[in-house]
């Protein structure tokens, strides 16, 4: 199966994450497999890229039963470092990035659409880090995006927060989404990526990438933060009963270590 499709319209980059199954849940494969897909569109010549997600959800974050493999270390150090490179090219592609959310953009899915220029949403969408949840912090960058459009108190407050999603138009308010729909989001996305194409497009790369390379070296220090606090936390006593209690469908009982 092909866990990401990607697909060239009207010089817009379609790339489209196919695991609907599992609400697009990140396994070691997909993961690899995006990582590739954002490797041809660096190097084909559209200018838009619109990242979305197959079925009822743009992306439920990374796959639990991965977190089983994460005692191995080789295993956990590849899939960081691919969630590195997928968020770093994301922010440095020099391109317009859209990402088109419907149902939930949860933990890690939620970094990957923050990760874009333009985040578009269904009014019915939800947003949530939701690490909290399995006792971990944040990766994918999830720390720096949500500081850039929240501030440090409010991205505190925004992460801890748990079980809790907010709907798009509350998320629009706060600063996490820019256009709320209620039509079809893909739709939306894509009138958005012709409408750009029709600008000075050039123009508005060139201040993409001023900011953007200012702030690459920020954007690393918290990758490289995120992968140790996952590693150090995932022996907690915290993330065991809250693996357990998302496998049990249950309420965790934490002990705040």
């Amino acid at each position: 199966m092909t866990f990401v499709t990607l697909e060239s319209k009207q010089h817009v980059s379609h790339i489209t994450l196919n695991r609907p199954d599992r609400y697009n849940a990140l396994n070691k494969e997909m993961l690899e497999e995006l990582l590739m897909t954002l490797e041809k569109v660096e190097q084909n010549n559209d200018r838009i890229v619109i990242l979305s997600g197959n079925g009822n959800a743009f992306c439920a974050g990374g796959d639990i039963a991965m977190m089983k493999d994460f005692a191995n270390k080789a295993f956990f150090d590849r899939v960081m470092d691919t969630i590195t490179e997928i968020v770093r090219k994301l922010y440095m592609m020099p391109k317009i990035v859209i990402s088109s959310v419907q149902g939930s953009a949860a933990g890690l899915g939620l970094s990957l659409a923050l990760s874009a220029d333009y985040v578009v949403a269904h009014q019915e969408a939800k947003f949530g880090m939701l690490f909290i949840g399995v006792g971990l912090a944040p990766d994918g960058g999830g720390h720096f995006w949500v500081e850039q459009r929240l501030g440090t108190q409010q991205a505190k407050q925004f992460i801890w927060g748990n079980p809790r999603q907010v709907k798009a138009t509350e998320a629009k308010k706060m600063g996490l989404v820019d256009i709320v729909t209620e039509q079809d989001v893909l739709e939306e996305s894509t009138n958005l990526g012709q409408r750009l194409l029709a600008s000075p497009l050039e123009a508005m790369l060139r201040t993409k990438m001023t900011y953007h390379n200012l702030h690459v070296e920020t954007l690393n220090y918290y990758l490289e933060r995120e992968k140790e606090n996952q590693w150090q936390l995932r022996s907690t006593e915290d993330h065991k009963e809250g693996v357990l209690a998302f496998l049990e469908k249950r309420k965790p009982s934490f002990a705040g270590k």
